[in-house]
């Protein structure tokens, strides 16, 4: 770890390696706990320790920037460095499970300690500084440091307000009599094929193996309706959540949902809570019970439990899913941003380049289902 004196008390460095980021995890934790945003859970340590344990590869390195005054942590750019076709770029820790990405910093708005993990930042001398999936509540988003930045795509993530949406047995009167009396059905129909059990195990082998299940069900199904989803195909995805869910002792967040029938599990439900709200991240039905309604049982049965956990708010995550919209009380804009930071960045992207990828995940969307059921199996083989 390097330091470097910025103004008085204030020390700026930089961790470059996997003993260094462990080593400030007491640290991390303390600044986490007493100054993070809710939706940060993507910043935590625990949720990067795991990230780092599967993603973390040869063309990537770690480029944490932190601050600290008074020689205490307070400020940390949980920032990664990869290498691809000849640039060099800064991502933010957490790609691709990560939801958001930003800064955690001890005061939001203190503007010269932004301003010098800034110029921290920008002096490690990469090509393009990225910042994915960045809401528009984010620190980084309300600093104006990315000013300059391009957008390249740009989503809402609706959220639920669980006092609202939650009733007694199901849904509340935030939704139609029309849709409480289809979930009554619906509860029906699945009581027919055998007994109905809800669960919620904590965090521990229980929970593991029903993560490991969830990915298993989210993959199936993706398959079978031909959508690629690479991050979603790729191994590390489920032994990334299996492995989080397990973490007891080293106090994960994710928190397991799950419906069974007849003692075969049929839905199972994601999410991980921070500060009184709960981020829905992997919601997956069994193949066979795809139709029957079970989907809108779990979200319902998924609302409940975070509710008891004592969250106040359910954030449905980006994209803005027709599904999710049924149950949205509003709206948080999030963007992906590029930012060229050397002539070599500024000439890529003066070439395209953030356009790139945008444009391939619109091509891949507008596939004819048989080609784009062979891609996802292909994809997946390659990757299995």
């Amino acid at each position: 770890m390097a330091g470097v004196q910025a103004g008085g008390a204030l020390a700026v460095g930089l961790v470059s390696d996997l003993d260094g980021f462990h080593a400030l995890r007491e640290e991390w934790d303390a600044l986490f706990e007493r100054a993070a945003l809710p939706q940060q859970v993507f910043q935590s340590h625990v949720f990067l320790r795991h990230w780092a344990a599967h993603y973390l590869d040869r063309n990537s390195t770690l480029s944490i920037v932190t601050a600290r005054r008074g020689g205490e942590l307070a400020m940390v750019w949980p920032l990664v460095r990869q290498r691809r076709c000849s640039l060099d770029t800064l991502r933010f820790m957490g790609i691709p499970v990560a939801q958001f990405s930003d800064v955690l910093v001890e005061r939001p708005d203190d503007d010269n300690l932004l301003q010098a993990g800034w110029r921290a930042v920008r002096g490690l001398g990469a090509d393009l500084f990225e910042a994915r999936k960045l809401r528009a509540d984010s620190v980084l988003a309300r600093s104006d440091l990315l000013e300059h930045a391009m957008r390249q795509e740009q989503h809402e993530a609706p959220f639920a307000d669980l006092a609202w949406r939650v009733g007694e047995n199901g849904p509340s009167t935030a939704y139609p009599s029309r849709e409480r009396s289809n979930h009554r059905r619906r509860l029906r129909r699945l009581e027919e094929r055998g007994p109905l059990s809800f669960e919620a195990p904590p965090p521990g082998p229980a929970a593991a193996a029903l993560a490991g299940e969830a990915i298993a069900m989210k993959q199936a199904s993706l398959l079978r309706h031909g959508t690629i989803a690479p991050t979603v195909g790729d191994p590390r995805f489920g032994a990334f959540f299996k492995d989080l869910a397990a973490d007891a002792e080293g106090g994960t967040t994710l928190r397991v949902s799950a419906i069974r029938c007849a003692g075969q599990t049929i839905a199972i439900d994601l999410s991980l809570d921070c500060k009184g709200r709960s981020f829905g991240h992997v919601i997956a039905t069994h193949p066979d019970h795809e139709r029957g309604g079970v989907g809108r049982i779990l979200v319902h049965h998924s609302f409940a439990c975070a509710r008891v956990r004592g969250s106040t708010i359910f954030d449905l995550l980006a994209p803005a899913d027709a599904y999710k919209l049924e149950h949205a009380d509003g709206m948080t804009p999030v963007g992906d941003l590029l930012l060229p930071l050397s002539l070599k960045g500024r000439l890529v992207c003066g070439l395209g380049f953030q356009h790139l990828r945008p444009a391939l995940k619109s091509a891949a969307k507008h596939l004819p289902p048989g080609i784009a059921r062979r891609v996802a199996t292909w994809n997946r083989a390659e990757r299995g």
